[in-house]
């Protein structure tokens, strides 16, 4: 089907907008909100699910047109992670022309270039404006929602808090952090008991707040649940007001040390379920977490992992083994990557 939308634009002079343009077919959903053409249900139901997908290698995990894709080019400006497919490169634009691409020493995407038009490919105008539209029109569940995605100009340097794990080495490895970077700020805190909501207002304001259980098989000085509930309290403090539409983040990670009424509570205080990541060495899985954020990626449903093993078992083990499980951050480093889409970040 894909590669027979240029015949069928050229030839049978059928229009772009009634051609889904990720797969070719004529089925046609709704309108793809970052190019002009259309999209079909599957492949609208796909990019809505995967398009902030990342990698830990700081780029989207897939295609910025079909959320597929196999073989991927990445854009080469500093402050951009996106991906485009060889066969939609392709076949939206002409044939050969991801061979080219990848034969130049520096490559802009068609997100960042000044140029919309490429081939059948041609950028929207206020493609920000119309993906957020998408994201509200499209999504059933309120857990989907997102902020509006920021251009370069408008990106500010993030603020952090970061509570119970430091999470500086991770954010500045992205290029949210440090000079001639991101210039980033973060403020970590081990022990907040004394701290009272004026604090949180003169160290503010926020843009992302991060907390996490201690890694299993550590000594940690507090109950588990003491963690969760602490972040939750300053969680509400540094979170902004309801009508304030500045981007503003948030992400707990239970290293799975909270049993499984402590995780309940969590996802009730939350308002969502959490997402289960692990890390897997050959056939042997070295360590899991739990997530809940409003990050758009850890939401999504592909993020989720099934895992057929009992956690606090996994977690017997690791102590048994004395293989002392990875900081919780160094598994999730991936859902940070979206962050770029609001916040200053240069690789």
């Amino acid at each position: 089907f894909v590669e027979n939308i240029a015949h069928e634009v050229k030839y049978n002079e059928r229009h772009i907008e009634d051609i889904c343009i990720c797969c070719g077919g004529f089925e046609i959903h709704t309108q793809h909100p970052l190019f002009h053409g259309g999209m079909c249900a599957p492949c609208s139901e796909r990019l809505l699910e995967r398009f902030f997908l990342c990698d830990d290698d700081g780029y989207q995990a897939d295609c910025t047109i079909c959320c597929w894709g196999k073989s991927l080019i990445m854009c080469d400006h500093s402050a951009c992670h996106k991906c485009f497919c060889e066969e939609c490169v392709d076949t939206l634009v002409y044939p050969g022309h991801a061979e080219e691409i990848k034969e130049t020493t520096t490559w802009i995407c068609f997100m960042c270039a000044p140029q919309r038009v490429n081939g059948l490919l041609k950028r929207r105008i206020k493609w920000r404006e119309v993906l957020k539209h998408f994201y509200d029109q499209e999504s059933n569940s309120p857990n989907m929602w997102i902020y509006q995605l920021l251009s370069p100009w408008e990106r500010k340097s993030i603020h952090v808090l970061s509570l119970f794990d430091n999470i500086t080495e991770e954010l500045k490895s992205l290029g949210f952090l440090g000079e001639r970077r991101g210039n980033g700020h973060l403020k970590y805190m081990d022990d907040v008991t004394d701290v009272i909501r004026t604090n949180i207002e003169e160290w503010g304001p926020f843009d992302f707040i991060f907390g996490s259980t201690p890694p299993v098989a550590k000594f940690y000085k507090h109950p588990s649940a003491w963690y969760f509930y602490q972040y939750f309290r300053i969680l509400q403090y540094g979170s902004p007001k309801e009508k304030n539409k500045k981007p503003f983040f948030w992400l707990f990670v239970d290293n799975i040390v909270l049993d499984e009424e402590e995780r309940d509570a969590a996802s009730r205080f939350f308002q969502m379920e959490a997402v289960l990541i692990y890390k897997q060495d050959d056939s042997n899985v070295q360590n899991a977490v739990h997530i809940w954020s409003n990050i758009p990626s850890v939401k999504s449903k592909y993020s989720a992992s099934a895992l057929n093993m009992d956690l606090s078992l996994l977690a017997e083990n690791i102590c048994r083994s004395r293989i002392f499980s990875q900081r919780p951050a160094t598994l999730i480093r991936e859902f940070f990557v979206p962050l770029k889409d609001y916040f200053r970040a240069f690789s």
